[in-house]
């Protein structure tokens, strides 16, 4: 079987199949971040991401937005699991042509996102290649009563995303986005919230990630739906690179969330929809009330 016909996360969980982890691990593969024991109060959070040229950006795009997005991809995951960044170490791969002032400028935009967001660089690796490699390993902690899954969702449950979706890469958002860390915070310590992740490969495939682990089904109104400016219904359920976080919290909180969040935030929450029963599946319902029953489609680096 070709990887195209397995898919990323047809991968994935074959890589994943027969890992044996220690009681230091708490959760592994298959959440925003893995979970590793720490301390009595608090968590370790670990993850990674790779950005390749003319997959997650191309050459021309400016320098400092790259080195931005390298380091914003993993606090985005790091605000996904509830905790906030500590530590990072960045290993890049560079094609021998580039001008050193590139890599300068790529290297301001990784020193002003850590800056940002309080994370302190402390290593990485230098090698050649023939296109432009990133990847950012970034460690954080949690405490243990906010620690967020994907797998908690409840029948009941509402599902929340924050901003507005769709349009990342044609808007340029996808270089520029500011992960939701201060909004994860402020839901975590305010409010009851069963599930939660970021959306980077598409509100869909995201959405269907959620379900799957907490083995639920979810109806999302597409009239409810935050659409960022100009974007179709397509592009805001399916193309990714949002950095928007997607939660789901009991009913009776979210009336809570949407009185109260916005007395700490002025980025808005939506509820989207609800989380039902296992065996529905994804079912979007249209702006003619119409159900259609939906394939996720997010992005798959194979496909």
């Amino acid at each position: 079987m070709s990887l195209k016909q397995l898919g990323e996360f047809g991968l994935i969980n074959k890589l994943a199949k027969g890992i044996k982890n220690d009681k230091s691990v708490i959760a592994g593969v298959g959440d925003d971040a893995a979970v590793l024991k720490f301390t009595k109060k608090e968590y370790l959070l670990l993850t990674c991401d790779m950005l390749v040229e003319d997959v997650h950006f191309l050459r021309s795009a400016h320098p400092e937005n790259i080195g931005w997005k390298a380091v914003c991809c993993s606090v985005s995951d790091i605000a996904a699991m509830g905790g906030v960044p500590k530590w990072l170490i960045v290993s890049i791969a560079l094609p021998k042509d580039l001008e050193a002032v590139y890599i300068d400028n790529i290297y301001k935009g990784i020193k002003k996102a850590a800056s940002k967001f309080n994370v302190n660089i402390v290593g990485g690796d230098t090698v050649s290649s023939s296109k432009l490699v990133i990847d950012v390993a970034m460690v954080g902690s949690v405490k243990k009563s906010n620690l967020k899954k994907r797998s908690n969702a409840k029948q009941g449950d509402a599902i929340f995303v924050t901003g507005a979706l769709g349009n990342s890469v044609k808007s340029g958002k996808h270089l520029k986005f500011t992960p939701r860390l201060k909004e994860s915070q402020v839901l975590v310590n305010n409010f009851n919230i069963n599930s939660m992740m970021d959306i980077s490969d598409g509100l869909s495939g995201d959405l269907w990630h959620i379900l799957e682990m907490s083995k639920a089904g979810a109806v999302v109104y597409e009239k409810y739906m935050p659409k960022a400016k100009g974007a179709s219904l397509d592009s805001a359920f399916n193309e990714g690179e949002d950095f928007e976080l997607l939660f789901t919290a009991p009913k009776k909180e979210a009336l809570r969330i949407m009185e109260k969040f916005p007395f700490f935030s002025k980025t808005p929450v939506t509820c989207i929809g609800e989380i039902i029963k296992a065996g529905f599946g994804l079912t979007l319902i249209d702006k003619n009330n119409k159900p259609i029953q939906i394939r996720p489609k997010g992005y798959d680096h194979f496909a």
